[in-house]
Order: C-alpha cells, then structure tokens, then sequence
C-alpha cells in the first residue's frame, strides 16, 4: 500500500496538488493508495477552509483519504473529517491487513490552542486503540498522531515537546505518523517503530509511505 502523508496545512493548500502529482509519478507504476492528513487542516478555522483542502484531493473510492484534527483545528472540524473523509480520531480502520488508528489534538501547549488532551487523556485513548481486536490482529499497526511522540521528531530550539503517552506507542506498533513540529521533518526507528515526521505541507513538505510493497515487504518512506 502506497500512502501520501501530509500534516499541518493551517488553511494553505497551495502544495497540495503538486504533492499528488509527485506522489503519483514517484515511481512511475503506482499511484497512491490512500492519503493521510495528520492535522492542522486549518488555523483556528473556519470549517470552510477544511472543505476547501477536501475539494482539492481526489473523489475516488480508490484513493479514500483519512484524517485526524490538529491542535489548531476547532472541535466542529471533525465534523468536516467525518463528512468529506475517514475521520481517525479515536477509530480504528483496517485496510488490507493494516490497522490504522488515530489521536488528533495534542499534548498541552504554552498557546492554550484548540483542541488540546492532557498526557493522561492521550495515554486512555491510545490504550484503547491497541487493545482493539482489529489492531491485535493486523499484519501492520500504523499509528496516526498530530503530536510526536517525545523525544523522537519532536525538537524545537531549546526543547523537546512531544507526547509522553504516544510515546508509550514505541515498539507496540510498527509505524507512527505525526506533524505538529514544523521543524522536525524526519524519520528515525527506535525499538521496532517506524517514526515519520511528515513536515508542513504549507510550505510543500510530506512523505511517500510504502507498507509491505518494499524488497523485504517492510515500510518504506521517501520524505518530500
């Protein structure tokens, strides 16, 4: 499965199109699978603007997009999500033997921004997430998350500000796609776990996310 992956847009989707373009030329066979949008589809809204990023991406079933809010996205936008694509906000959608699941919002920020979940809040939602059975079961355990987990792709000048508790996702899936931190596009492994920061595709950034179609049927990732 082939994915586009793009986070934090905050309401400028003027990327976007040239993303899939390049997305679906990547390899010059395969087209994408799914897109995933990993928050902050707008900044502090208005709703109208996440209907505008959804005009933007294909209106097909075989290319379905999921997503999850952002910090900077009001509450009402999953609204939107759940409407115009596959909302993954505390769900689980399985998709050829890959369980994805999502947390939106973030760990508290110094911004008081608006949709934030206290570390205790994120740790519940996730501890459901992994004990669905649909995610027990899975060949791939993808974990989609606007916050970083701490400590991993999450560094701004002076600090490390992810979430403790997706933190606690490290080594009990095989992928985390996160945003949040503009700065720290990237991608690491630490105990078994992919961690893809996809970057800001306001300012043209993403990720080509390849699960089992690798030489060793893993996870392959090419940052654009």
């Amino acid at each position: 499965m082939k994915l586009l992956a793009i986070s934090d847009p905050h309401g400028d989707y003027s990327h976007i199109a040239d993303l899939l373009k390049r997305a679906n030329d990547i390899d010059g066979i395969d087209e994408i699978d799914r897109i995933i949008i990993v928050g902050d589809l707008t900044n502090f809204g208005p709703d109208g603007d996440a209907e505008k990023l959804f005009d933007i991406l294909p209106d097909t079933d075989n290319i379905a997009s999921m997503a999850i809010p952002g910090n900077c996205d009001p509450l009402s936008i999953q609204d939107v999500i759940a409407k115009r694509s596959i909302l993954l906000h505390d769900n689980v959608v399985v998709v050829d033997d890959i369980a994805f699941m999502g947390i939106g919002g973030s760990n508290p920020t110094p911004f008081n921004t608006a949709f934030e979940l206290s570390e205790d809040e994120i740790k519940k939602i996730l501890d459901k997430l992994l004990k669905h059975p649909d995610v027990v079961n899975a060949k791939f355990k993808v974990l989609v998350s606007h916050a970083p987990p701490k400590d991993t792709l999450d560094r701004i000048p002076g600090a490390t500000v992810g979430s403790t508790a997706i933190r606690g996702a490290i080594g009990k899936v095989d992928l985390i796609i996160c945003g949040h931190i503009h700065e720290d596009q990237g991608e690491m492994i630490e105990d078994g776990t992919v961690i893809v920061n996809v970057g800001q595709v306001a300012v043209g950034k993403g990720a080509i996310i390849t699960l089992g179609g690798t030489q060793d049927g893993g996870i392959g990732i090419e940052l654009l």
